[in-house]
């Protein structure tokens, strides 16, 4: 059993909410960055504490993932408003699954995988539920819980070695106030790593051998 903290993507907003970057800037919209809806402003659904990962974050994660996203096979396991999932597929990710407890964001990103014209598997679930039953060797992981949950280390360890292709890339978002150590899992290589005011951006590379 995994044991991942608060579920589903509903945050409780914290003390002080202008510490939480995902409250500070929350404009009911989300950009995308690049590609083929390059501009394409998707609505955010009305979900207490759901917020998307923000442009400047989005925009350095996707620079990061630029000549591996074409092609590959994706996993947003926190879904939320399918921020990241809607930008890996306007850089033409070969597929994008989107996992979503929450009812309300769960079908919003159906109704927007509609208006792009897009189709995609969306499961409704938690995190957990799905990595109990997946099959799927994914090349993109993208793990990026509710700001104030303490699962990311749980989760990735669950990835390996049957959720994640040989060489598959981990996208790790927290706040920077969360300590890790620099302690990660087996077979977890950090690759890149950038700070956004109090949010924590890390790229991992995995590796099945060690």
């Amino acid at each position: 059993m995994i044991v991942f903290g608060q579920h589903p993507n509903i945050v409780t907003p914290p003390s002080n909410p202008s510490r939480n970057p995902r409250q500070s800037k929350s404009t009911g919209q989300v950009r995308i960055v690049s590609g083929q809806w390059r501009g394409r402003k998707l609505t955010v659904p009305d979900v207490p504490g759901l917020r998307p990962t923000g442009d400047r974050v989005r925009e350095t994660l996707f620079n990061w993932l630029q000549a591996d996203i074409a092609g590959s096979h994706c996993l947003d396991l926190f879904a939320g408003t399918g921020a990241l999932g809607f930008e890996s597929l306007s850089r033409f990710a070969a597929s994008v699954t989107f996992v979503e407890p929450d009812s309300r964001a769960f079908s919003h990103i159906q109704a927007t995988l509609g208006q792009l014209e897009h189709s995609a598997p969306v499961i409704k679930g938690t995190a957990e539920a799905f990595l109990g039953r997946n099959e799927q060797a994914f090349d993109i992981v993208f793990v990026d819980p509710p700001f104030d949950a303490a699962c990311q280390l749980e989760i990735m360890s669950a990835l390996r070695p049957q959720h994640v292709a040989d060489g598959a890339l981990v996208y790790m978002e927290a706040p920077s106030r969360q300590a890790f150590d620099d302690e990660w899992p087996p077979g977890f290589q950090l690759h890149r790593e950038k700070q956004f005011g109090d949010v924590s951006a890390r790229l991992f590379r995995v590796s099945q051998d060690s």
